[in-house]
This record gives C-alpha cells, structure tokens and sequence, in this order.
C-alpha cells in the first residue's frame, strides 16, 4: 500500500494538517517508549481504563470530521478510518466482517506498531485501538439511525504467537 496522505505543514506555525485536522509526526519508538513507560507506571490494567474512553471519544471526534470533510456517511467512513490508521503507520487494519444494524464488527490488525516495537512482551499488547472501534462504530450507528452503544476488546494479539491481532466489536448489553 503506498499511503497518499494529504499532509500539509504551515510554515509560519510548522502545524501540520491532514484533512483539516492539525498532526503530529512522531517516530514510532519514541510513541511505543513513553506508551511503555506509562504502562509500567500505571499497570497494563489501569492504563487500559484510562486510554479506553480517550480512544473512544477521538474516533468518534474524527468520524464526524472526516465524514463531513469528505462526504462520507455510515460504514464508509469507519472504512475510511481504517485506512487512515493503516496509511499513518499503526499496522494494517480491515475489517473481517461488520454489520451497521447489530453494531458488531470482528476488525483485523497485521503488523502492530506495539507487536513490530515490543518483540519480547507478550500478551493483549494492542489494547489501545480497544476504544478507537467502539466510538467509530457507535458514530456509524447514530450517523445511521441506530441507538446502539458497543464495546470493544482485542481477543486475539500477535504477541500471542497469532499472525495477527483480532478486535471483536459488540453492543453492550442493557
């Protein structure tokens, strides 16, 4: 896949921009060390609690932005943040399967940024996409009319020893 990002920088401010919305551009093992360093500060579980509705607050953020910037609606635009994540260097995302009615997604992750940087941990080392999918696809719900609310959990990592990392998204129950 050759990522054709639209990145534009303004050289009064050095902003950089992609689809209207300002960027950072970090090396990955910069971004993974202090993910790490905060992890063993915090313990795995409790950093888990925190990122969760971070991640589930910024998909739902860059739906609605991406949705209106290029005209997209429902699981286009999830399609299209999957292809995002996978152009900025998190690792390969798509989905397995996805269904907008039930609010249930099974998404696939090759080449994780935190599997590829972290070769001697094991484990569900890719927790953080864990929020990402749940706000993306109760934005696709609402965006289609759906009052669903899911939850997402990455059943399957690559650290594990799988070939690659599996993300099972579902509605809570009431």
């Amino acid at each position: 896949m050759q990522p054709q990002l639209p990145i534009e920088v303004n050289e009064e401010t050095g902003a950089w921009t992609t689809d209207g919305l300002p960027m950072i551009y970090v090396p990955r093992h910069f971004f993974v060390n202090n993910h790490a360093a905060v992890e063993g500060a915090l313990g795995r579980d409790k950093y888990s609690e925190i990122l969760y509705p971070a991640g589930y607050r910024s998909a739902y953020y860059w739906c609605e932005k991406e949705a209106a910037t290029h005209g997209l609606q429902g699981l286009a635009v999830f399609e299209h943040y999957l292809k995002r994540l996978s152009q900025r260097g998190w690792g390969l995302f798509a989905f397995e399967s996805a269904n907008v009615e039930t609010g249930e997604a099974r998404i696939v992750l090759r080449h994780s940024v935190f599997v590829l940087q972290q070769p001697d941990l094991h484990g569900k080392l890719c927790y953080m996409f864990e929020g990402w999918f749940a706000g993306a696809m109760d934005w696709v719900g609402q965006n289609l009319g759906f009052s669903y609310k899911t939850e997402s959990r990455e059943v399957q990592c690559a650290s594990e020893g799988s070939s690659e990392c599996v993300y099972v998204v579902k509605p809570i129950a009431a």
